[in-house]
């Protein structure tokens, strides 16, 4: 792509799209647009030998004077465009694979997103284990005293604190063990695991409450030890309440900007992540820094941002239910 922009591509794509729209709306295409030919001369180098149409992407102004807004020339000129046959609405497919950029005609969702994924990877990795364990130790195993009740006060207590909080404590314990990392997937997930993490014990013991006492009874009737009793018997049966808990919290992670903000996951990433210790953003805070900007391009892309991350809860939530209603037992 450098080789094609040394050798002129840009010049020869803004004298061509003169030859054909005119001056006015020459000016009113993307400065970025040329690398849209430029991928398909490298995917396709026949296409030098042959007339070729391509759509490019065009000004957030002559976007809004199509929709009836802005200046009246501009609402003109989009008007004798859509009338020729030469300005049309159509998908950005390239949405969903390009990352952050400063044009609002090149940016796209594929870097936050991929943020996301590792970031709730994490989570998931961290706070499902630990939480279904601690389910098993305050249901099955701890003593009836008084520090198992302050250890009970104190779970339901976090899960009604708020995010920001465990962002402080992000910020003061993980920043200061990893100064390295800052906006890592690995710490975001580090500190959505600690929000999460009551919520999973929380539904994990009621799940695990839900299992007959019967069970229990029958399996020790024929021989199971009280761990054979737990883990093959009870926790199979809690399961599927567990696994809703957990989604129904990693579904509210994901939405959470306030913790991560406090991390450092406020920032222009124009690449994908390569790992979990890449800087990286996630789709709420994408959100964020793209509805404070000026352009009123990015007004369009922030829709189609909000939709993406409404897909993604949707998706989780319905993985829920669906979860649920498989492995749900009924006596």
């Amino acid at each position: 792509m450098q080789t094609l922009e040394m050798q002129g591509l840009p010049d020869i794509v803004t004298f061509f799209a003169e030859e054909q729209l005119g001056k006015d709306a020459a000016a009113e295409i993307s400065p970025e647009a040329w690398r849209d030919i430029a991928t398909a001369l490298a995917e396709d180098p026949d296409l030098i030998t042959r007339s070729q149409s391509f759509n490019l992407p065009t000004s957030s102004a002559l976007a809004a004077g199509l929709q009836g807004e802005g200046p009246p020339e501009m609402q003109a000129l989009a008007k004798r465009l859509d009338t020729e046959g030469k300005l049309s609405r159509n998908w950005d497919l390239g949405f969903l694979s390009r990352s952050d950029a400063t044009s609002p005609q090149a940016v796209g969702i594929w870097g936050a997103l991929k943020g996301s994924m590792l970031t709730m990877l994490v989570t998931l990795v961290l706070a499902f284990p630990i939480g279904v364990l601690s389910a098993l130790y305050l249901e099955e195993y701890a003593p009836k005293n008084r520090w198992t009740d302050i250890i009970e006060v104190s779970i339901s207590n976090l899960a009604a604190v708020p995010s920001i909080i465990f962002g402080l404590l992000g910020l003061a314990v993980f920043l200061a063990l990893f100064p390295n990392l800052r906006s890592a997937p690995l710490i975001g997930g580090m500190t959505l695991a600690l929000m999460t993490m009551p919520v999973i014990v929380i539904s994990g013991r009621n799940a695990i409450k839900a299992v007959p006492p019967s069970i229990r009874d029958g399996a020790l009737a024929i021989g199971a030890s009280p761990v054979q009793v737990v883990f093959h018997h009870v926790l199979p049966l809690a399961l599927p309440g567990m696994l809703t808990g957990t989604i129904i919290g990693m579904a509210r992670a994901l939405g959470e900007t306030a913790p991560l903000l406090l991390i450092g996951m406020r920032i222009f990433v124009a690449t994908p992540p390569e790992g979990f210790s890449s800087p990286a953003t996630v789709l709420p805070m994408q959100i964020f820094l793209w509805s404070d900007e000026i352009d009123r391009g990015f007004v369009e892309r922030t829709s189609a941002a909000i939709i993406v991350l409404l897909v993604f809860l949707l998706t989780m939530n319905g993985l829920a239910i669906y979860l649920r209603n498989k492995f749900e037992k009924r006596w």
